[in-house]
């Protein structure tokens, strides 16, 4: 493993580039050099190299005409392909949007937070693998190929934001932007070893981020630091006037919160997230972490949430509803590249929906989210569904009445062989056990590493995540806590043995 420009956080790179210590020209080459020595580990579906060359070559320029530059002046950043941009395709890792061979559809604006990220200065690198339509645990069902581990290739990296975090913890860049609907942002940092964040629900506009759960989806930051990742989340955060539902609420000090006073802070510990089915190694990892915190002067409490294990039964209704909903529109009528043979006027009209279009995993949540959203069955499972989302919004507002942040585990288990459960879709779905509540809860969210499993005959060192939640809007506590554990363990900087250089 080598180092570069890129491992420094990202404010001291934005800082660099201000100051012209180095140009954002070389930070980009230094970028798209690594994405080409890492181009096996699969994290990118697009790479965006002159468009990213001309940005920071103009960035370059404002800086020398004594141009003021903004606080992410020439950093590469990588944004997953659910985000719609402007010059890149956007495919969803899905052949529904594939208008041909490298190419998918081209979107006419920019999501903001992608504009957001540009209004700062930074520079758009690429688009990152992921599941296919951000349906997956494990970035292996998209339809061009997994996102692998840079911690052994022959591994999952997550899901479904897989390929940002491997692009961030390979130090390909130094941050990404990824989506969470039920963990797929926290998860995959877990099981990658970088740090990834969900903000709450409505603190960043979805505006230009495909649906796939609408109640459910937030766009949020990969980064190798808690204030690297909380500089990214100060851009992108914010009301936005084409998402009706963000926040009308002041963007938080989450940089600042970083050097916050961690000590007298109470911690919930919930046993329902140290019970059955959580690795052993996994385990040992969390509870050294939690004495860690406890040493550092927070206080550490239990609390019961005992709806958790309606979890992932309550998600998969909910967000399948709303997938079934959302991918209503992808009809083969103006989406999808035809390959079929002149004048078949059948096969032109619905373009690749059948054996060329949606894979065997978006097919199987629209079949269940129509099934659940059809007569007779609404009541019985809808319906219900909301009724025990409520039940465990109940029982972390019990919780947060008496702690200020609640830490569990990020996953059950470190990441998998690519091959242990390729055909037993609900061992996927169990990997987001731990992740599911929170955001059905629309609580604030953050995974960091800690120390990784030890290596053994079986398996080598792999990553572990401490998963940090917060009431709504309170991401500053998050932040506080994250940045104590930074000071306290080496975890978060270690770099995996196979990343980028």
């Amino acid at each position: 493993m080598t180092t570069s420009l890129l491992d420094l956080p990202i404010g001291e790179l934005a800082e660099g580039v201000k100051g012209g210590r180095f140009g954002a020209e070389e930070l980009v080459e230094e970028s798209l050099r690594r994405i080409e020595a890492g181009r096996e580990l699969g994290a990118f579906l697009h790479v965006s190299a002159e468009a990213a060359r001309r940005a920071a070559r103009e960035l370059d320029a404002r800086r020398a005409r004594g141009e003021a530059l903004g606080p992410l002046a020439g950093v590469p950043v990588a944004v997953k392909d659910s985000l719609c941009t402007l010059d890149a395709p956007t495919t969803c890792a899905s052949r529904i949007l594939e208008r041909a061979p490298g190419d998918g559809w081209r979107s006419p604006y920019d999501a903001t937070a992608v504009a957001r990220l540009r209004a700062a200065d930074a520079v758009i690198i690429g688009k990152t693998n992921l599941d296919e339509f951000a349906m997956g645990s494990s970035t292996t069902t998209g339809a061009f190929g997994p996102a692998l581990s840079p911690w052994d290739r022959t591994r999952v990296a997550g899901g479904s934001s897989g390929g940002s975090a491997v692009s961030v913890a390979a130090g390909l860049t130094p941050g990404a932007l990824g989506s969470d609907t039920g963990g797929s942002v926290r998860q995959p940092a877990a099981l990658s070893g970088v740090l990834g964040v969900k903000p709450s629900a409505g603190r960043v506009s979805r505006y230009g981020l495909v649906a796939f759960a609408s109640s459910l989806d937030q766009i949020g930051p990969l980064a190798r630091d808690a204030r690297s990742a909380a500089l990214l989340l100060e851009v992108i955060a914010g009301a936005d006037p084409s998402d009706s539902t963000s926040a009308r609420r002041p963007v938080g000090r989450y940089q600042a919160a970083c050097d916050a006073e961690a000590r007298g802070l109470r911690v919930g510990v919930p046993a329902e997230y140290f019970a059955e089915g959580l690795d052993p190694l996994v385990r040992a990892s969390v509870e050294a972490a939690l004495k860690g915190l406890e040493a550092a002067g927070m206080t550490l409490e239990p609390v019961a949430l005992p709806h958790t294990r309606y979890g992932v039964a309550t998600y998969y209704v909910l967000a399948t509803a709303e997938a079934s909903s959302n991918l209503a529109r992808f009809d083969g009528v103006r989406f999808g590249r035809r390959d079929e043979r002149p004048g078949d006027e059948l096969s032109a009209l619905y373009g690749r929906t059948r054996a060329a279009g949606f894979g065997a995993e978006v097919k199987r949540r629209i079949l269940l989210g129509t099934y659940v959203l059809s007569a007779g069955y609404y009541d019985a499972y809808y319906v219900k569904a909301e009724r025990a989302r409520a039940l465990i919004q109940q029982d972390f507002d019990r919780a947060f009445a008496r702690v200020d942040v609640i830490a569990t585990p990020a996953s059950p288990t470190p990441a998998w062989r690519l091959d242990e459960h390729p055909d037993d879709p609900l061992a996927a779905y169990l990997a987001d056990a731990y992740t599911l509540p929170a955001s059905l809860a629309g609580l604030a969210g953050l995974s960091v590493p800690c120390e990784p499993t030890p290596a053994s005959a079986t398996r080598p060192a792999l990553p572990v995540g401490l998963q940090l939640l917060a009431p709504a809007f309170a991401e500053e506590r998050l932040f506080t806590v994250a940045a104590a554990w930074e000071r306290l363990s080496p975890a978060p900087r270690r770099r995996p043995p196979e990343a980028g250089g």
